[in-house]
C-alpha cells in the first residue's frame, strides 16, 4: 500500500509512504504500482498507545467486551491498549491475563495487553502472582489495582521490589480511602453548593508522595494513574528532580472538564478521581506540555445504562474515552499552542510505549520501521454522539460537543484496522 501525500508528524511537504510486508519500505515520491490510500496532506503519526483502558471482559460484557473496546480503540487511532484488571474474575493470575491477551489476538484490531492486579482480588493485603503473570504467554508488563489504591505501604513496597526484579511497572490508583470515604465530588466550592461530600486533593497527593519515597528505596518503576491535582504535579516535580523512577498520566477529561459541570447532578460527569477546578486543569496542561506528566491515558470506563442513568450517589464513576481522546487533546493542547503534532506523538504514542517497554509501538516513522500508524485529518470537525460510538455503553461526557480533528485510518503492522469511521478486517462493525 502507498499512503499518498501524508505529512509525517504534521511537518514539511506531503510525501508518499510505501508499506510492504508490514514495514515502511520507502518514504518520498513513490511510483510503485500498489494499492493507494490517498492522504491528501493529512497528518501521519505513530499508532496511539493507551496505558489505561477498561475493556470489562470477563464479567462486565453488558458494558463492553474486548471486541467492542478494540473497535473503539482502532477507530480512535490506537494500535495498543492496556486492559485494566478490575474484571470479574479479577486478572490476578496468569490464566485470566492469558485469556485477555489471547482474546485480543483473536480479534486483531489492536494489541491488547492485560494489566495484572497487584494484589489478590485487588483486596490490598496479599501480592498476586506477579512473576507468573510477567513470565506467562501474556508477558504482563504493568500491574495495578486500579479502581482501588494499594493502600498498605508494606504491600506497596514489596510490589515495587518485585517490579525492580521483574523489570515491570506498578501503576498506582492514588487515593487514600480514609480521606475519600463517602466522597462524591472535588472538595471545594461546587461540592459545597451541591451538598456533595468533598473529595480532597490531598487524598491523591499524599499517596503519590508516599509511593515516590517507596519507589526510591525499592528501585522499582512507579506509574501514577490519572493525575488530577495541581498539588500532585508539585510532588512529581520534586520526585523527578530527585531521580526517582516515576512516570505519570493524565486523562483527556481532566485536561478539559471541570467540576462546574456537576451543577445538574448528571452522573455522566462522575469519575474517579473527580473533575476538579479550572486551576487544576490549567496546571495539568502545563505539566503535560513540559513533560512532567509523561503521557495521556484515556481511563476509558464504559458502564451499562443502569449504572449511569440513576441518581448521582448510586452511579458508578467513569467515562468513555477511546474515540474522543485525540480530539480532546487537540482541543486542549494543540489549538492553544501547548503541543505540536510531534508532541502529540510523544504523549499519545512514544512515551506510553517507552514506559512499559513496548519495542513494537511508538516507533519513528522511518524506513525499516513497522507500519503501525494513525492518519489524522487535523481540519475535521465532528459532533460526539454516544450511540454512534463503537462501545456498547454510551456514557460519554462529550455528548453533543463539537470536537476538532478526526482519525481517518489506523494501521497495525501494515494492515488497516479502521478507515473512514469503520473497522476493517475484524468481526465488529461500528
Amino acid at each position: 500500500m502507498i499512503i499518498r501525500g501524508s505529512r509525517p508528524y504534521g511537518e514539511g511537504e506531503p510525501v508518499d509512504v510505501l508499506v510492504r510486508n508490514g514495514v515502511i519500505a520507502e518514504i518520498g515520491d513513490v511510483t510503485a504500482d500498489d494499492e493507494v490510500l490517498d492522504a491528501d496532506g493529512l497528518v501521519l503519526l505513530p499508532g496511539l498507545v493507551d496505558l489505561h483502558t477498561h475493556l470489562r471482559e470477563p464479567g462486565g460484557e453488558d458494558a463492553e467486551t474486548i471486541e467492542t473496546g478494540s473497535a473503539a480503540a482502532a477507530l480512535g487511532g490506537f494500535t495498543a491498549v492496556f486492559a485494566m484488571p478490575n474484571t470479574d474474575p479479577v486478572a490476578d493470575t496468569a490464566v485470566i491475563a492469558e485469556y485477555v491477551y489471547r482474546r485480543g489476538r483473536e480479534i486483531g484490531l489492536v494489541d491488547v495487553h492485560p494489566v495484572g492486579a497487584v494484589t489478590v482480588g485487588q483486596r490490598g493485603d496479599q501480592l498476586a502472582e506477579l512473576g507468573m503473570m510477567a513470565n506467562s504467554a501474556a508477558a504482563v508488563r504493568m500491574f495495578s489495582d486500579d479502581g482501588r489504591c494499594v493502600h498498605d505501604p508494606l504491600v506497596m513496597r514489596r510490589a515495587l521490589e518485585y517490579a525492580a526484579a521483574l523489570d515491570v511497572v506498578i501503576a498506582q490508583h492514588a487515593e487514600d480511602p480514609r480521606l475519600t470515604a463517602g466522597a462524591q465530588a472535588h472538595e471545594g466550592v461546587v461540592a459545597s453548593k451541591l451538598g456533595l461530600a468533598g473529595w480532597p486533593a490531598a487524598a491523591e497527593e499524599t499517596i503519590v508522595a508516599r509511593d515516590c519515597a517507596l519507589a526510591r528505596d525499592a528501585g522499582g518503576a512507579l506509574h501514577v494513574c490519572h493525575v488530577s491535582s495541581v498539588r500532585t504535579v508539585a510532588v512529581l516535580r520534586d520526585a523527578k528532580a530527585a531521580g526517582i523512577r516515576v512516570s505519570a498520566e493524565v486523562t483527556p477529561h481532566h485536561l478539559m472538564l471541570t467540576d462546574e459541570l456537576l451543577a445538574d447532578y448528571d452522573p455522566v460527569f462522575k469519575v474517579n478521581p473527580p473533575l476538579r477546578t479550572a486551576a487544576d486543569t490549567e496546571a495539568l496542561r502545563t505539566a503535560l506540555a513540559e513533560g512532567l506528566i509523561d503521557c495521556v491515558a484515556t481511563d476509558h470506563a464504559p458502564h451499562a445504562p443502569q449504572h449511569k442513568d440513576c441518581e448521582w450517589d448510586g452511579a458508578r464513576p467513569g467515562m468513555l474515552g477511546l474515540q474522543t481522546a485525540l480530539s480532546v487533546l487537540v482541543s486542549t493542547m494543540v489549538e492553544p499552542g501547548l503541543l505540536d503534532w510531534r508532541g502529540v506523538a510523544r504523549v499519545l504514542s512514544e512515551r506510553p510505549a517507552d514506559i512499559v517497554g513496548l519495542a513494537d509501538q511508538g516507533r519513528p516513522i522511518a524506513v525499516g520501521e513497522l507500519a503501525t500508524l494513525a492518519l489524522i485529518d487535523p481540519t475535521a470537525q465532528w459532533t460526539v454522539r454516544g450511540d454512534e460510538l463503537a462501545s456498547i455503553a454510551g456514557n460519554t461526557p462529550y455528548e453533543g460537543m463539537r470536537l476538532p480533528a478526526r482519525v481517518v485510518a489506523t494501521m497495525l503492522r501494515g494492515r488497516v484496522t479502521a478507515q473512514d469511521g469503520k473497522v476493517q478486517g475484524g468481526r465488529v462493525t461500528a
